[in-house]
């Protein structure tokens, strides 16, 4: 057997009628003879399903790209030079028949076959409709299957039995332009038939072949000939196959938009991708926009996939070490939409089948596409391992974000602690959070009641503000002593409208060794967390010793509850992501950059805290870093790369609530307020012990009111 690695659509006329002549070749990637037109797959239902299918397919437009339908009484064949129907356009053509087209095709006048650039064509027969169909499986094997009660009850080389179920039927279109190997190419990682993988569906030769060949009368070049196959079978071809052989396409627990009866889970196709080759992979994808763009990348188990060795249809791929697993949305889909719907009767292509439309695929020029349309991906996870992605435009944004925090107003040597990208990653990571924990309060007064400072509750409710507008369940986590200040801090900003709707208020004092896993998970098993997400903003982190210290080296142990020890249970429980954010190394999570805190901070040696989150945030006052983390998810969910990422691409591209996000930031006018709260209840400045209008000793009027302007300013200007 011969195989070849080069894509038809690659090759000239001449060669790929050489290679059709030799009688042997292993033809693969036939999408790839469309000469850049549409490929879809068919989808047939009674009339009567058809508004809801319609309706499903806009829902969940990601696996099911609905390009066009037809009512059967709208069936109709376009003259040969007429203008192309937006939908479907087809040729006078036998049904039933296979055909071959062994020359280049005239140069004037442009014969159909010239206009729809392909080399071999299936005439697949429907109520008046011819549909010209890429050859996508060898002749005489199934091209249809059949649904009966949502149960699939065989497969058909032809409809033309039911012709007249098929006149109350409706036929839907799915686009299935998309493959990700020119994606691949592009990056130089090897497609299908580089690889080494045996095809996924391989068909032999048929026999009893009554197939005829004749002499072109249609304006082909001098003796060009069409072999017709009145039986449907390939004459003298030995193998070809259509599925992508790097690729499994397996079901997700993830579902679908539900919309009367049609309810089903989302199926994806995955390929391995080296680590190194994921960034280049993924921006190679923009040319074709959104349909091109993975909806996962990492763990399968975060998309309810058990085992990728076992894939619902095809043969599995096994990951190599150091490959990601990427996924995209599947056309396959629909067929579980279909079974769903449980009608008495209905058809879809079989798996591999197509249909050519009419419609060119738009691929995006080089150096033409907007950094709104780049995606880049930054992993935000190890255990399970899992990558985001949201456009340049937004990463660019959220990085300005990051540097105008990272001023030092206290002259503390903060500039030393900073990491790049950690305000990026915790954000992405709180954007696929479901359940978020905040914590905050430093009781650096310990002489005063309450002994807590104004840097930190800000912060922390502005952030749950903004976590309450995107619809994410929020609680707060505070010392037990200070339950009752915090719950009327809670009480009078909502009042006040700085937030939406009360937080929980919640305390942990520790005790046995599981503690910590009990309380961050439901029954205390770590394969059900009640958060995924933990945010420290201000809040006093245990040192080496096990002691808790202030900026001047007091400990302030007596005031603190080991909520600490949540943090360290995340480290070992998958799934649980935390943040901290602080401005002097001695603040919950500062343990990620405790041996720069030794070195450059005042007292570093000593009060440097030693528990460690996933990302630190690193600020000139800690309140900052929460209205930034605010911002940063609003720049996130207002980016359509992460949106449609983060939703999977099913379900509706916005969201109820969305435009109230704008109210929802932090403002002058909130957080003015907020501190006035602060005040009427005794809560101080940090540095200078003042009760008023002041954090960390630098006054709201001027320094942070300019500092919460310029964020937002940032956050909200159209690029």
């Amino acid at each position: 057997m011969i195989t070849f690695t080069v894509r038809l659509k690659a090759c000239l006329p001449p060669a790929i009628r050489s290679l059709i002549l030799q009688r042997k070749p292993n033809i693969r990637h036939v999408s790839g003879m469309a000469g850049g037109l549409r490929p879809a797959s068919v989808v047939v239902l009674h009339r009567s399903l058809a508004p809801a299918f319609e309706k499903f397919c806009q829902a969940n437009s990601g696996p099911l790209p609905l390009l066009g339908l037809r009512e059967p009484d709208t069936w109709s064949l376009p003259a040969l030079n007429a203008v192309p129907d937006p939908r479907m356009c087809f040729p006078p053509c036998p049904a039933g028949e296979l055909l071959f087209i062994l020359q280049d095709p005239a140069p004037a006048p442009p014969p159909l076959w010239e206009r729809m650039d392909f080399t071999l064509l299936w005439v697949t027969p429907l109520p008046g409709l011819l549909t010209l169909t890429a050859l996508c499986c060898k002749a005489g094997s199934p091209r249809f299957l059949k649904y009966e009660l949502g149960a699939c009850t065989g497969s058909l080389t032809s409809l033309e039995e039911y012709t007249e179920q098929l006149g109350d039927m409706v036929a839907f279109f799915l686009d299935c332009g998309f493959s990700p190997e020119a994606a691949l190419e592009k990056v130089g990682l090897p497609t299908g038939d580089s690889v080494g993988h045996g095809p996924v569906g391989a068909y032999k030769q048929a026999t009893n072949c009554c197939c005829t060949r004749r002499y072109c009368d249609s304006g082909c070049p001098e003796n060009s000939q069409i072999f017709s196959c009145p039986m449907a079978v390939l004459p003298d071809i030995s193998e070809i196959s259509y599925v992508d052989h790097y690729f499994i396409i397996t079901k997700t627990t993830v579902p679908c938009a539900a919309m009367a009866g049609f309810c089903c889970p989302l199926v994806v196709t995955m390929r391995p991708i080296p680590k190194d080759k994921l960034e280049k992979l993924v921006q190679a994808t923009c040319s074709v926009g959104n349909k091109g763009q993975p909806i996962h990348i990492g763990d399968p188990e975060l998309l309810g996939i058990k085992d990728l060795s076992k894939p619902d249809y095809g043969d599995p791929v096994a990951c190599q070490p150091g490959d990601v697993p990427v996924f995209w949305p599947s056309q396959m889909t629909s067929l579980e939409a279909v079974s769903s719907c449980k009608t008495p009767l209905a058809f879809t292509s079989a798996p591999g089948c197509t249909v050519m439309t009419n419609l060119k695929d738009t691929e995006a020029p080089a150096g033409c596409l907007t950094p709104e349309g780049i995606p880049e991906v930054h992993r935000i996870s190890q255990d399970p391992l899992h990558y985001s992605m949201a456009s340049a435009s937004a990463v660019r944004k959220i990085r300005e974000l990051e540097s105008i925090i990272a001023v030092d107003p206290g002259h503390r040597g903060i500039g030393h602690l900073l990491c790049r990208d950690e305000l990026l990653r915790a954000s992405l990571s709180l954007s696929h959070a479901h359940a978020v924990l905040v914590t905050t309060g430093f009781p650096t007064h310990f002489n005063h009641q309450p002994p807590e400072e104004t840097d930190g509750p800000p912060g922390a409710m502005a952030l749950a503000a903004f976590l309450q507008a995107l619809g994410k369940p929020v609680s707060m986590i505070v010392d037990l002593r200070a339950v009752s200040l915090f719950e009327n801090l809670v009480e009078e900003a909502v009042e006040q409208g700085v937030l939406k709707t009360q937080i929980p208020i919640l305390t942990f004092q520790g005790g046995s060794a599981g503690a910590a896993q009990a309380f961050l998970c439901k029954d205390g098993d770590p394969k059900s967390p009640r958060f995924d997400h933990l945010v420290a903003i201000e809040r006093a982190g245990r040192a080496a010793d096990g002691n808790y210290y202030n900026a001047r080296k007091m400990n302030i142990k007596h005031l603190v509850d080991p909520i600490d020890d949540l943090f360290l249970a995340t480290q070992k429980i998958p799934g649980i992501s935390s943040t901290g954010v602080g401005d002097g190394g001695n603040e919950l999570g500062m343990g990620k950059v405790k041996e720069a805190v030794k070195r450059h901070i005042r007292n570093g040696d000593v009060i440097a805290c030693d528990v460690e989150a996933d990302f630190a945030v690193i600020t000139g006052v800690s309140n900052w870093g929460g209205y930034a983390l605010a911002c940063a998810l609003y720049i996130l969910n207002s980016c359509e790369v992460h949106r449609r990422y983060l939703r999977k691409a099913v379900g509706p591209s916005r969201v109820p609530g969305e435009q109230n996000w704008t109210q929802a930031l932090p403002s002058v006018a909130k957080e003015e307020k907020m501190l006035g709260i602060l005040a009427r209840h005794k809560v101080r400045s940090g540095v200078s012990g003042i009760v008023g209008m002041e954090v960390d000793g630098l006054p709201f009027h001027g320094t942070h009111a300019q500092m919460i302007q310029k964020l937002v300013d940032v956050t909200t200007v159209r690029v």
